[in-house]
């Protein structure tokens, strides 16, 4: 379901407006994160939009090629429940994305034990401390592992297999909530990852 456009453009066309969309969200684009969560405006259609599980984004069966684009669609980014719309303060876009919006390609540690901090990065330039404000979490299963962090409001990163390897290797075994389980500390927090018995 699309809306009607209001100009000679379809709507996909002038929703997928970069300059439009920059001058929308204000002279600060590409400089800090829209506030994205203050903007709240009616629901204007779906439009041709997909990012696939690796990150890439597609419009209309057409790869996205431009770095640039590609983040400043990623910073307008919002998640209602289950659902992901490109956001600005008039318009309301629903896109597809298959699994999560980012993919987490780097991680630094700092510390040691339980004042280690995770940070990743994603593909579109995000850097995130794994902590309270952005949990970890393993989805899947162990075989085949989903492993996640969030990044902001909801949208979370897909951890790509290089950088999770790299995460277990910090992994140490706690009790949690009575039970053992090999997980993470990053900024304070243990995030249990998987039952220490199903290591065995």
């Amino acid at each position: 379901m699309t809306n009607s456009p209001s100009s000679g453009k379809s709507p996909e066309t002038r929703a997928f407006d970069a300059d439009a969309v920059s001058k929308a969200i204000g002279s600060e684009a590409g400089k800090s994160l829209p506030p994205v969560h203050l903007w709240n405006p009616d629901y204007s259609g779906e439009i041709d939009i997909r990012i696939t599980r690796d990150g890439t984004w597609f419009h209309e069966g057409g790869e996205i090629r431009r770095e640039g684009l590609v983040r400043l669609f990623s910073s307008i980014l919002k998640r209602e429940g289950d659902s992901y719309f490109l956001v600005t303060p008039v318009e309301k876009w629903g896109i597809t994305v298959e699994d999560a919006p980012f993919v987490a390609t780097d991680m630094v540690v700092t510390g040691e034990g339980r004042e280690q901090r995770l940070t990743f990065t994603t593909h579109v330039g995000d850097s995130v401390t794994a902590g309270p404000d952005h949990p970890l979490r393993l989805g899947c299963t162990f075989e085949t592992p989903c492993p996640y962090v969030e990044v902001r409001a909801g949208l979370e990163a897909l951890i790509d297999r290089k950088t999770f390897y790299r995460l277990i290797d910090q992994g140490v075994a706690e009790e949690h909530e009575g039970k053992s389980w090999f997980g993470v500390w990053s900024d304070g927090q243990f995030f249990p990852l998987i039952p220490a018995d199903d290591l065995c």
